[in-house]
């Protein structure tokens, strides 16, 4: 029933500031004052932040006997004197008061009170810090795993963390007491409780992860301009140095890729490609489709298109698994990129486009992703291969291959 006693229960291990809550404290005691005696003008409230102790004084001016008008403010000399036998009139008589004054119901009432203004303040707390670090890595326990997600103590303060699974890399796998990292991504309001989102998907991820790796970064002598990703598969980094003494592909890779193999393992082997930013675009482009190497590009800079050249054997480097290579670059440069492929010889060769009345779009459009824009890129191609690079059955295979196949014989 002691609410000095509940102030000490809560503001043991709580990361609410002293000076908040005492004066949470003095609050709750001004209204349960307020309740017994209609005002709190004539109280002083006195709390020791250090060890909870809590005094509340009734203070009344002293008045001759009979004299007495409000027996909230003034109190006679007699009684005045049964309090201290040293007081005169005039003079201000404090009189301490003991809790059991005030009844056990509003006692009771007054700690549910302070217990609520107190988690509260807590909620308001952990908000605040959190949304501070946004975009900060944090480290935590799996503490339970849910369809849905997977809650997470945070290692220091033990605040609980939710990792989605929409934002968690393809291939993680966590067991009960696994560490955890990932990047304070937003804190959202759940029933009235914070909820600390993580992700492990987010590029600010990634970021972290290379400004601890690389001190360059951290220092400031090297800057990452920009991160795409598909995660767990593919990301592309593109980086500058402010100092032409420091190669930033290479402080960022180390030596014997000694710093990216870390961020790699972190990532579920996430396939990171970092290149040198440039204004240059033509330039930039070329670097993006790292590994496949250019022939030429034609730029359309007010359509935001580049048609790039490369020769046969670079054209599906230049697409990757999946069109993985070719959309991240598109996504790195701020160009949509198409790829064609570059001969000096002259083949005789029809374009996929054309047998678009035997061969429905979404198919041809399959064949193109892997680079195969043309009847002889895709016959040059065996029945396996094509099965392993695209999505298409082998059934539909045979039949494409079938069409072309019969135009050149026809021929």
């Amino acid at each position: 029933m002691n609410l000095v006693e509940t102030f000490s229960e809560f503001k043991a291990g709580k990361n609410i500031d002293r000076p908040t809550m005492v004066r949470v404290l003095e609050d709750v005691f001004r209204t349960l004052i307020k309740k017994k005696y209609g005002t709190d003008d004539n109280f002083d409230i006195i709390v020791n932040a250090t060890n909870g102790d809590l005094e509340i004084w009734k203070v009344r001016e002293i008045v001759p006997d009979g004299e007495v008008t409000d027996d909230r403010a003034q109190i006679s000399i007699t009684e005045a004197l049964e309090i201290d036998d040293d007081y005169e009139i005039g003079e201000e008589c404090y009189e301490e008061l003991d809790l059991h004054e005030f009844g056990r119901r509003s006692v009771m009432a007054a700690r549910q009170t302070l217990v609520s203004r107190i988690m509260d303040l807590e909620k308001d707390e952990i908000f605040k810090r959190y949304s501070d670090r946004i975009n900060e890595i944090i480290v935590g326990e799996v503490h339970q795993i849910l369809k849905r997600e997977i809650l997470i103590l945070d290692d220091v303060s033990g605040n609980e963390l939710v990792l989605p699974r929409s934002e968690m890399i393809r291939g993680d796998f966590f067991r009960k007491g696994d560490m955890v990292r990932g990047v304070i991504k937003r804190v959202d309001m759940r029933n009235n409780n914070p909820a600390v989102i993580i992700s492990r998907t987010d590029t600010a991820f990634l970021e972290k992860l290379m400004e601890q790796e690389v001190p360059e970064i951290e220092d400031g002598l090297i800057t990452i301009k920009k991160i795409v990703r598909i995660p767990g598969e593919r990301a592309k980094v593109a980086v500058e140095s402010y100092d032409d003494r420091i190669d930033p592909v290479g402080a960022c890779v180390g030596m014997k890729g000694s710093r990216i193999h870390g961020i790699v393992r972190e990532l579920r082997n996430e396939n990171i490609d970092i290149v040198n930013f440039t204004n240059n675009i033509n330039l930039f482009i070329q670097r993006s489709l790292t590994p496949a190497k250019i022939t030429s590009i034609k730029l359309d800079d007010e359509k935001k298109t580049a048609a790039v050249f490369l020769k046969p054997d670079q054209v599906s480097l230049a697409i990757g698994r999946g069109g993985s290579n070719i959309k991240l670059a598109s996504r790195l440069t701020g160009y949509e990129i198409d790829v064609y492929r570059d001969t000096d010889e002259e083949i005789d060769d029809v374009d996929l486009d054309e047998f678009a009345d035997e061969i429905e779009e979404w198919v041809i459009d399959e064949l193109k992703n892997i680079g195969c824009d043309s009847a002889r890129s895709v016959l040059n191609l065996s029945v396996e291969e094509l099965n392993r690079r695209t999505d298409l059955e082998e059934e539909t295979i045979k039949d494409v291959l079938k069409i072309l196949k019969d135009e050149f014989d026809e021929d």
